[in-house]
């Protein structure tokens, strides 16, 4: 699994005092960003920084977040590894560890994209070898 740890704003909260649900799909996505693009490059797959779309998106709260200041632990582990797409699952906790329990769990399917021919594509071989290595569940 890859572990992110994102810092919500005060400006991501609603007039409840939560983080708003269109500031916790970008904070789902500054934990996904880094892993796309620095981790994948690193590895010498720039294809990824090129194009992925998010196809579907499913969020469950089970706490309020607030944004106090802490960072967020996000987990991301790899459910499902097709040819032309990938399903991650997230867990977000309340703080920087663990111990407050699980406040958001969260889904995206994601498919490559060739921007180029402005069409879908499908994974290399070493673009699945890394995603299994980056986000096999422990």
């Amino acid at each position: 699994m890859y572990v992110a740890m994102v810092r919500p704003r005060w400006s991501d909260m609603d007039l409840f005092g939560h983080v708003n649900h269109a500031r916790m799909v970008t904070l789902l996505e500054e934990a996904r960003v880094p892993l796309v693009f620095s981790e994948a490059k690193r590895y010498g797959l720039d294809e990824f920084a090129k194009g992925m779309v998010v196809v579907k998106l499913s969020v469950h709260y089970r706490a309020p977040v607030v944004a106090d200041s802490q960072e967020l632990r996000v987990e991301i582990s790899l459910r499902d590894l097709k040819f032309a797409s990938l399903t991650l699952d997230y867990n977000v906790y309340s703080g920087p560890s663990t111990e407050n329990g699980v406040a958001v769990v969260a889904d995206t399917l994601i498919a490559p994209y060739d921007v180029s021919t402005g069409r879908p594509r499908r994974f290399t071989g070493a673009e699945r070898e890394f995603l299994r290595e980056r986000l096999a569940d422990d």
